[in-house]
C-alpha cells in the first residue's frame, strides 16, 4: 500500500469494505435472499441493507468528527450496532 502512500487506519477501512463486499457475495451464492420489507419503509434486499448501513456508518462517523471530540472508535463501535440492527431487522 506504499504506492498510495495510505496510513494503516485508511488500507485497513478500505481492506474491511473489501472483505465485507467478498463475504456478501459469497453468501448471495450460497444463499440468495428474498427482498423483505422490515422497519426500513421500502423493501430491501441484503445488498441494499449493506448499503444504506455503510452510507449511514459514513455519516454517523462525519457527525462524530464535526460535533465532538470523542474517539473514532465510538463512532465505529456504534456503527457495528447499527449494521448488526439494520442487516437484521431492516
Amino acid at each position: 500500500m506504499v504506492w498510495m502512500s495510505w496510513t494503516l487506519p485508511t488500507a485497513l477501512f478500505f481492506g474491511g469494505i473489501a472483505l465485507i463486499l467478498v463475504a456478501m457475495t459469497t453468501w448471495q451464492i450460497v444463499s440468495p435472499c428474498v427482498e423483505r420489507k422490515g422497519f426500513l419503509p421500502i423493501v430491501t434486499s441484503r445488498g441494499d441493507r449493506l448499503f444504506i448501513g455503510l452510507l449511514t456508518s459514513a455519516f454517523i462517523h462525519l457527525t462524530f468528527v464535526a460535533l465532538t471530540e470523542v474517539a473514532l472508535l465510538v463512532a465505529t463501535a456504534l456503527s457495528v450496532i447499527w449494521m448488526i440492527i439494520l442487516m437484521r431487522w431492516g
